[in-house]
């Protein structure tokens, strides 16, 4: 089975699997997501969710997170790690959407990745999820691993993954993509233990009952 047929049946099965997959940080706006997906790195969406409960109520607009004293902030999110610069970041992002985009989170992906604390990966989580455009790919340490796993790039760099993705699978699918892998990748096929016993896609598996095989390459 080549790469490409590889990813044709993925395209069909992962839908089957997991028809209701979605991003999982909470959020009701697009500035809400943007700010979730900031602090996501290097913290779990549960603990996210937790957190944003609070800061949602404290911080509603981007002048809001522009206004808000560094001190405040860091102790807001302090539980979700490297609360220092994640308060910084958010601080700089919503003076950056008060001075640049009248405090409006912008939905391309040069204004997006330009927003402190921000970067490609954070602009494909708001532009596909927040606005329904499919810019790109996110790749996280789900995907990667994943994608790793099941043959459809030999790269472990997050750029390069992304574009051997963009390759294989149709552009409307490539939020979506993000989703279902993620979801397998927290389910199923986790970096540890991963269950190639019960595995739904085993069959299309490379690496299957091996699963770190094609990880050390």
């Amino acid at each position: 089975m080549t790469r490409k047929q590889r990813a044709e049946e993925l395209a069909r099965e992962l839908p089957r699997i997991y028809p209701t997959a979605h991003c999982e940080l909470d959020y009701k706006n697009p500035l809400e997501l943007l700010v979730a997906t900031i602090l996501s790195a290097q913290c779990t969406d549960v603990r996210v969710n937790i957190v944003t409960k609070e800061l949602f109520k404290r911080c509603k607009t981007a002048d809001d997170y522009a206004a808000i004293q560094q001190e405040e902030l860091e102790e807001i999110v302090r539980s979700t790690g490297f609360y220092r610069n994640k308060a910084k970041s958010l601080r700089g992002m919503g003076t950056a959407l008060v001075e640049r985009h009248a405090g409006k989170v912008p939905s391309t992906m040069a204004e997006l990745s330009a927003i402190p604390g921000a970067g490609r990966k954070t602009a494909n989580v708001v532009l596909g999820n927040a606005f329904d455009i499919n810019e790109g790919i996110v790749v996280d340490t789900h995907v990667g691993r994943l994608s790793l796993r099941l043959g459809l790039t030999t790269n472990s760099d997050p750029v390069k993954v992304e574009q051997d993705l963009m390759k294989l699978f149709p552009q409307e699918q490539w939020t979506l993509l993000s989703h279902w892998l993620i979801w397998h990748g927290r389910r199923r096929c986790r970096a540890r233990n991963p269950d190639c016993k019960e595995c739904e896609l085993r069959s299309l598996c490379p690496s299957v009952d091996s699963p770190d095989r094609l990880l050390k390459k």
